[in-house]
């Protein structure tokens, strides 16, 4: 390479980082400065009286899921805390199985529209993000309160003779965020079968392959990424959920974000409100990082 050919590399890869220099300051600012705050607040010592002492104290992380006997100073098991963390994982889960059972039919009957029609569908299907979500949860709460359309249609119809306790409850809760994140299920799943080659149906029945069998050894491996993605996109926002348990379990049925903003506010420990929102987003990064690793392993065996 000749020395004019170097001097114009370099000055193109000046220009290319000069380029990206705004962006880096946007993403340093806003992205990595308060994540370097929330890991620093981690790793620093709550004060007898809400304040923050700094020093060096693992008192936050060790606050997950231990407690301090104020007495002894023993530390024992928070059961509370335990719980907590297992409601969040046990509802995202549910409300994952929930959003794909009702998703997948949903996404294979749109996708097998005629194309005039599938873009109605679809504008159907988006028309929830329209709305804000705190009153989609509201609206929800219409719908399975005590005195709500639920239960009083129920009543009418002689089915129950008392309302059924729904609200405030984990059931509510699931309803809930099963509600509100099905659209995140149904888009992915969409995209998947609408790439479907619906002739391998028409193999696999030649082939004499049951119904059961086709979904399980055909349509299902061939759109998984599709249900992947899904999931994912389900999973994560539901195990931060903060606004549908808040107006949903009124409160008692707390997951890890209402816990986190309990801890910043009321509870006044910001050690270990930090080191709960880090601990989530190991928890969401380890789940995207098995997304990306069984996306890329289906792309390489699709090529």
């Amino acid at each position: 390479m000749s020395a004019a050919e170097q001097a114009q590399a370099a000055q193109s890869t000046r220009n290319g980082w000069l380029l990206s220099a705004p962006a880096l300051v946007i993403l340093t600012l806003f992205a990595v400065g308060p994540l370097m705050i929330v890991v620093v607040y981690s790793f620093l010592a709550p004060g007898k009286y809400g304040n923050i002492e700094w020093a060096f104290s693992l008192e936050g992380w060790r606050g997950i899921l231990y407690t301090k006997d104020i007495f002894d100073d023993t530390y024992k098991l928070a059961d509370a805390n335990v719980t907590i963390f297992w409601r969040s994982i046990k509802l995202s889960l549910m409300t994952t199985a929930l959003t794909f059972a009702v998703g997948f039919p949903t996404a294979w009957f749109i996708a097998t529209r005629p194309a005039k029609s599938r873009a109605l569908w679809l504008f159907l299907i988006t028309i929830p993000f329209w709305t804000n979500l705190l009153i989609r949860t509201y609206a929800i709460n219409e719908v399975i309160r005590n005195e709500g359309m639920f239960n009083t249609l129920m009543m009418k119809l002689g089915l129950i003779s008392e309302p059924i306790r729904i609200i405030y409850t984990d059931t509510a809760v699931f309803i809930g965020m099963a509600y509100v994140y099905l659209p995140l299920m149904v888009l992915p799943l969409f995209a998947a079968i609408d790439r479907f080659d619906m002739r391998l149906l028409e193999a696999g029945y030649d082939l004499y392959a049951s119904r059961l069998q086709v979904l399980r050894r055909i349509i299902l491996p061939i759109v998984k990424p599709g249900i992947i993605a899904g999931s994912i996109l389900v999973f994560v926002p539901s195990l931060g959920a903060y606004v549908t348990p808040r107006v949903l379990g009124g409160g008692k049925q707390m997951m890890i974000g209402n816990f986190i903003d309990l801890q910043f506010g009321q509870g006044r420990n910001w050690p270990l409100g930090a080191a709960l929102s880090l601990t989530l987003l190991i928890i969401v990064t380890i789940a995207l990082l098995v997304y990306v690793k069984y996306a890329n392993r289906d792309t390489t065996h699709g090529h």
